[in-house]
């Protein structure tokens, strides 16, 4: 960019213009999308990008200047994969009308400064994803990743009988090929894990390295974060790297279950299921005891 240092501020973000990226500052205003909220600020490098472009926004009185990044640059990009709504795009800048010429120069600007390989896919991750320790409830179990290791842990009252026969999961990320996430908004939304070498089994309530979303759960601010941090851990391990052990269902993880929170709540929850009938005093005591056992 000619002006180092420029800023243009938009509606929910902010573009703040450097000599070779820019850094993109997102508002936490109530009307701001959440997944902004979690992604804060982020440095996009122009050799990230592939084009730019100037658009009429979808409200009256607006323009929307929009970066397209490089296929393969963002993994928060790559794991959404065209799934995200308009509104929460990140590298998408509402402006009021008023400001389109500035919006204009901005935009030739930007295209000036864009990689020679801006038409190519990208050969590694140029921008950061949101970093691990991260974690999020799914309808059928909690997801977590340190990351070097991804875990999902059921809950009695969602996960299906073939998740809760191989028992809590934990994966390191040298078993992983990639990443397959389904957003929350739509029917069958999940998280699923691709391991190297298998093909996943069935339907993903049916297979134990993928939790399901439902109503309130998997939310997009929560769970796409996740994935894009786990995709770029996958990535920088490499396609020809080996598994550092074999995968094997976790006693280790039940080891871990040590959260007072956690396991009140899930008593908590057990005792709703109780009062409303929907599990006899026999199964409500033999639960309520194993959790207590996980302190």
């Amino acid at each position: 960019m000619t002006h180092m240092g420029d800023v243009l501020v938009g509606i929910h973000s902010t573009w703040e213009f450097d000599t070779d990226s820019m850094l993109i500052r997102f508002e936490r205003g109530i009307r701001t999308p959440k997944l902004f909220h979690v992604l804060g600020e982020r440095r996009i490098p122009y050799e990230a990008l592939s084009a730019v472009e100037l658009a009429p926004g979808g409200k009256r009185g607006t323009v929307v200047l929009r970066a397209v990044p490089r296929r393969g640059a963002d993994p928060l990009v790559e794991a959404a994969d065209g799934q995200l709504k308009e509104a929460s795009d990140p590298y998408r800048l509402v402006l009021p009308a008023e400001r389109e010429t500035l919006a204009d120069y901005y935009a030739t600007e930007l295209r000036a400064v864009l990689g020679p390989d801006a038409a190519k896919e990208a050969d590694w991750h140029m921008v950061s994803a949101p970093a691990a320790p991260l974690s999020f409830k799914a309808y059928d179990g909690k997801a977590a990743f340190d990351g070097h290791t991804v875990s999902f842990r059921w809950f009695w009252t969602g996960a299906s009988s073939a998740k809760w026969k191989a028992g809590d999961q934990s994966f390191s990320v040298r078993e992983l090929e990639g990443v397959e996430w389904r957003s929350p908004d739509v029917l069958n939304g999940h998280l699923r894990l691709r391991l190297r070498g298998t093909e996943p089994p069935g339907e993903a309530d049916q297979d134990p390295a993928s939790v399901i979303f439902g109503l309130g759960y998997g939310l997009v601010y929560e769970s796409l974060p996740f994935a894009a941090s786990v995709l770029e851990a996958v990535r920088s391990v490499g396609p020809t790297a080996a598994p550092e052990t074999e995968h094997r269902p976790t006693a280790p993880v039940r080891q871990v279950r040590s959260d007072p929170a956690d396991i009140a709540e899930r008593i908590r929850h057990l005792g709703e299921l109780h009062e409303a009938g929907l599990i006899t005093d026999e199964e409500f005591s033999a639960k309520k005891a194993e959790l207590l056992a996980e302190l």
